[in-house]
């Protein structure tokens, strides 16, 4: 189980989602950003009953946002995109 309440299965889905794209996808929380491709940062940082912030910029972005907030959702995770996204 993960240190931060949410299991291994999301944690390893979201990362390889977001690395199916070259756009940057990157999650804020408060004022922590995290690479969402990166496993490790996700353990230190998803918990479930949190509220995050997706930042998607790049050339696949629009089908990048689709998936990865699709991912989160799937594993009960509640995000948003950036305002301006």
């Amino acid at each position: 189980m993960a240190t931060s309440n949410t299991n291994n299965a999301a944690v390893v889905e979201i990362a390889q989602t977001a690395g199916q794209f070259t756009s940057s996808i990157v999650l804020q929380h408060e004022s922590k950003f995290i690479d969402v491709k990166s496993i490790l940062g996700l353990f230190t940082t998803l918990v479930k009953n949190q509220d995050y912030e997706l930042h998607v910029h790049g050339p696949d972005e629009e089908e990048a946002k689709k998936a990865v907030v699709a991912a989160f959702e799937k594993h009960g995770l509640a995000v948003k995109l950036a305002e301006g996204q």
